[in-house]
């Protein structure tokens, strides 16, 4: 879809620090991230809601957020991840998308009502997606 910010995304046409590609999923580090280390799990053809993304692409694109999971965890030293999908509502780009977001204890994030950083650079933005990319379980 041509005016999809996220469709542009996949196809490499809006540059971003990608951690993963897969035949199912892009996922890449959220511009504007509650914690540094935020990652968006999409799928790669044009899907609105998770009620939009057809049964035979579910097992394959929730394997690729279940590895993303891990990498973040395993790659920052993360204490945990947070996962979640919104759907229309709140849902800033009508593309789904899957947030997997660190968190250690004491981090501050309460609720919904999130604190939202930046990277410091774009090296420091691809290191983080270095990391998380280099703690990707096999598929």
């Amino acid at each position: 879809m041509p005016d999809c910010l996220f469709c542009s995304v996949v196809t490499g046409t809006v540059p971003v620090q990608r951690v993963i590609e897969t035949p199912a999923v892009v996922a890449f580090l959220d511009h504007r991230p509650v914690f540094k280390g935020h990652v968006l799990v999409v799928p790669r053809s044009h899907i609105v809601t998770i009620a939009d993304l057809p049964l035979d692409l579910v097992g394959a694109y929730f394997t690729d957020v279940k590895r993303v999971a891990i990498a973040v965890q395993a790659g920052l030293g993360a204490g945990g991840s947070f996962v979640a999908i919104n759907n229309t509502v709140s849902q800033s780009v009508p593309h789904l998308h899957t947030h997997v977001v660190p968190r250690t204890r004491g981090d501050g994030l309460r609720g919904f009502f999130w604190p939202r950083t930046r990277y410091a650079s774009a090296d420091e933005a691809a290191e983080y997606a270095a990391r998380i990319a280099a703690a990707l379980p096999d598929a």
